[in-house]
């Protein structure tokens, strides 16, 4: 099982970031390795998305569910065939100066063991790249804050 936590402060608020990780289908102008994120279902607490990820002429196509609780959490799985297992976790905390602490974590084991050879490694060092995809998109949405 490959599991990674990464935090961040933030000077953006709460709701700013909330609503940056919950716009799934602007990840592909972001994320290099999303190809196609499609939003399927969308309610105030719900959101279940089609994802295509990529790695050079690799591509795999998974379906997640995720659980909103605005501007605080968001909880993602999916019961795709292509995992064993798959969370993430987004969480928003305002920071006493200001800000917003973020945590970003995700476990998961793809089912296949050549994929989870040729995937798992990278998919795992990409929380780190995520969280800066993140911070960057926040930057030009947001403005640069000192």
């Amino acid at each position: 099982m490959t599991a990674h936590t990464e935090r961040q402060h933030l000077v953006y608020t709460a709701p700013q970031l909330f609503d940056l990780v919950a716009d799934v289908q602007r990840y592909p102008e972001f994320l290099p390795w999303v190809i196609e994120a499609r939003i399927r279902h969308r309610d105030d607490s719900t959101m279940l998305v089609d994802m295509t990820i990529g790695a050079g002429p690799l591509r795999k196509r998974f379906s997640t569910a995720a659980v909103l609780h605005r501007p605080h959490r968001i909880d993602i799985s999916s019961h795709d065939p292509l995992f064993d297992r798959f969370e993430q976790r987004w969480t928003f905390e305002p920071a006493t100066n200001g800000g917003t602490n973020v945590e970003y974590h995700v476990d998961f084991k793809f089912r296949s063991r050549v994929l989870q050879m040729l995937l798992g490694t990278s998919f795992a060092d990409r929380a780190i790249a995520t969280m800066s995809a993140f911070k960057h998109r926040a930057h030009r949405l947001y403005g640069r804050k000192s």
